[in-house]
């Protein structure tokens, strides 16, 4: 949702050759959040057409189930739905993984990590919002840095990954991979605003969140 849309293939290449390590796709209807974005299967479709790099669908959006064999036809590696948005959680996150997918799932930031706690051990990735879904450049809600230190906890010695999502800066990026953070969202502040310094800042986030996961 932060890149330049029309020069999307450009953006692409430009942060993969910065190193780039997947593709976080958001997806909004206007309902579920208060914005709607250009991210739908097409997108995904284009997307896998240019890039061989993991492609992560993140469901910002009412009755997810309805939409994820699309995505995953499109191309989609993981498909992420929020808890807050269906009824049947477990029922989406068993269906993600038949259609050979990793499914993951996304918690807004005063959503409790009980809710969840059912379904980590069929998850491949749990995603915490650490600013309301929804708009680009907000500031980062400092409530969710213990959130994502009880999550690594409950975490123990499952294999999920864990990924940040708002209002990320270097110092952010630093203590929450020291955490136990696997993976983190640049979007328009960390990233695609940073127009010919997007390279080195990839690079330098790269390098935060590789060296304090060693």
């Amino acid at each position: 949702m932060c890149a330049d849309i029309m020069n999307l293939e450009k953006e692409i290449k430009r942060l993969e050759k910065a190193g780039v390590d997947w593709w976080h796709i958001d997806v909004m209807d206007g309902s579920f959040v208060p914005n709607i974005v250009i991210g739908c299967a097409d997108l995904v479709k284009a997307t896998r057409y240019i890039s061989k790099k993991t492609i992560d669908v993140h469901l910002m959006i009412e009755r997810p189930e309805n939409h994820i064999e699309n995505f995953i036809a499109a191309g989609a590696d993981m498909v992420v739905v929020h808890q807050e948005a269906t009824k049947y959680l477990h029922r989406i996150v068993s269906k993600i993984k038949d259609l050979k997918a990793k499914s993951g799932v996304a918690l807004n930031p005063a959503t409790p990590l009980e809710t969840i706690k059912n379904v980590l051990d069929e998850v491949g990735m749990g995603l915490l919002m650490t600013v309301n879904p929804g708009f680009a450049g907000q500031k980062y809600i400092e409530a969710v840095t213990q959130k994502t230190k009880d999550l690594v906890e409950m975490r123990g010695k499952r294999k999920f990954l864990i990924q940040v999502d708002g209002g990320l800066d270097f110092e952010k990026i630093k203590n929450l991979s020291g955490l136990g953070v696997n993976v983190f969202v640049g979007g328009s502040s960390s990233v695609f605003k940073k127009g010919a310094r997007a390279e080195k800042v990839v690079r330098e986030i790269h390098k935060l969140a590789v060296l304090r996961q060693l």
